[in-house]
């Protein structure tokens, strides 16, 4: 590859890892091209790119990105897989596939500017989806509203029943005395 080349694919590599949430390296070592593909399809579906990376190449096209932060684990076959949206289903596609092919094996990750370890990416893959965290939230912060309501509910009702005797007895009163 002469120097143009280079040039021209550490550019398209700049622009590949440009914006993302989350990428993964992963060491593919021991997989077959069948294995690759299914990969490659499932993580498509998830609007996530993955690809086999130059080591060299790769550290270049980092220099003074965020990415920088994992240039220790460009080391030996790499491939690469970039997220642009939400970084959790990208985790669970690669531990769905990491349980039936224990070859492929995830150096590390960098999660939105910090880098995270496979154990890491693990607790990640479990997280429930956004909307269930965002049912989980809003079902909180409904709680002590909702028992609010029901004490304010509850204190009228007790006023309008003390009101409500206090009324019966002041027309007894009346009633008694005419």
């Amino acid at each position: 590859m002469n120097k143009r080349e280079k040039e021209q694919t550490i550019s398209e590599l700049q622009k590949r890892v440009e914006q993302f949430k989350a990428v993964v390296l992963m060491n593919y070592r021991g997989l077959n091209v069948e294995q690759m593909t299914q990969l490659r399809q499932r993580l498509r579906e998830e609007k996530v790119s993955y690809n086999v990376v130059k080591n060299t190449l790769m550290k270049l096209a980092s220099k003074g990105t965020d990415l920088e932060k994992l240039n220790d684990y460009f080391e030996g076959p790499i491939a690469m897989a970039i997220s642009r949206g939400n970084p959790v289903p990208l985790a669970k596609i690669l531990l769905e596939f990491q349980k039936t092919l224990p070859l492929l094996e995830i150096k590390a990750g960098l999660v939105e500017g910090k880098v995270a370890s496979p154990a890491e990416m693990k607790v990640l893959a479990t997280l429930p989806s956004r909307e269930v965290l965002m049912a989980q939230v809003m079902g909180t912060l409904q709680t002590p509203a909702s028992r609010l309501a029901g004490g304010l509910v509850n204190l009228i009702q007790q006023l309008l029943y003390v009101l409500q005797t206090h009324e019966e007895k002041l027309t007894a009163t009346e009633g008694t005395e005419t």
